[in-house]
């Protein structure tokens, strides 16, 4: 049904792209393509990951990783001992 592709056809798609989104956006368009695989792929691994080991969830490792102040540090430096 579908013939394979070839050099030719490669070609007439990649002339229909310059002339659609100019030279200067094609750079953009590239760079923003290659941080959204990097993102995905990221991200799937995180989920592979996740299968593998359970952890706890990430608010619990922010709140954690900040250390919060005692409520005695906080009662004297609003002025309330």
């Amino acid at each position: 049904m579908f013939r394979q592709i070839g050099p030719t056809e490669i070609l007439i798609v990649l002339g229909v792209v310059l002339l659609l989104f100019g030279g200067k956006k094609l750079p953009e368009l590239a760079r923003g393509s290659g941080k959204a695989l990097r993102i995905f792929k990221t991200e799937v691994k995180a989920l592979h990951d996740d299968d593998d080991e359970p952890t706890k969830p990430a608010s619990l490792e922010t709140i954690e990783a900040t250390e919060a102040p005692e409520p005695s540090e906080l009662n004297k430096k609003s002025g309330q001992a």
